[in-house]
């Protein structure tokens, strides 16, 4: 179990470097963000402004094939929006009775590239939706991680390729005496989030 938690704690500290890289190329670009909005400079909006393709040459550009699957990748908003819903309304009832923490919603789901200058009103659209579809399954799959921590926390026999945030606190699989002497301590095994206000 150490060399888990080591080989996690390594990964964690290079997601955070991760994300200062990520800032500090957006440094670079010459945006700020204030209050979860992003600011460019001048310079750089007119430059943005420049390179946009107009709408009409865009959907010209795509091809008839391309055009023709829309329909398809947009009906699946109905299906994702119900499930939006279900999963917000779940764990809005469910968590404060299984003394689990919220999932913050709004870390997962992030709609800020419609914002962009240099994107037709085609390419916008597109980046909404797939900021929120995207940001849906991450949002759902925390809920999921943390639903599955509390009601059945055992590791699979077979690995999966993805494991989700709350997989290394499982029991080990075929553990029987282990699940039953700590799986209510499992079903509890929060304070990572609680203490750093994650969510």
């Amino acid at each position: 179990m150490s060399k888990i938690d080591d080989i996690i704690a390594r990964m964690e500290a290079l997601e955070k470097e991760l994300a200062q890289e990520f800032e500090q190329v957006g440094a670079e670009v010459r945006y700020t963000i204030e209050r979860k909005k992003v600011h460019f400079t001048k310079e750089v909006q007119q430059q943005h402004q420049l390179l946009a393709t107009k709408w009409s040459a865009y959907v010209a550009e795509s091809g008839f094939l391309r055009m023709l699957s829309m329909p398809l990748i947009w009906g699946a908003v109905i299906p994702a929006f119900f499930m939006d819903v279900t999963v917000t309304f779940y764990q809005f009832v469910c968590f404060p009775i299984y003394g689990i923490p919220k999932v913050r919603r709004g870390e997962y789901i992030v709609i800020d590239r419609h914002a962009l200058s240099y994107l037709n009103w085609i390419e916008k659209l597109s980046c909404v939706y797939c900021g929120y579809f995207n940001g849906l399954l991450a949002f759902v799959r925390e809920v999921a991680a943390r639903t599955e921590q509390y009601w059945c926390p055992i590791r699979h026999a077979r690995t999966p390729k993805s494991t989700h945030s709350r997989y290394r606190f499982f029991l080990e699989y075929g553990d029987a005496e282990g699940y039953r002497a700590r799986l209510e301590t499992v079903r509890r095994q929060f304070d990572d989030l609680r203490g750093r206000g994650k969510g």
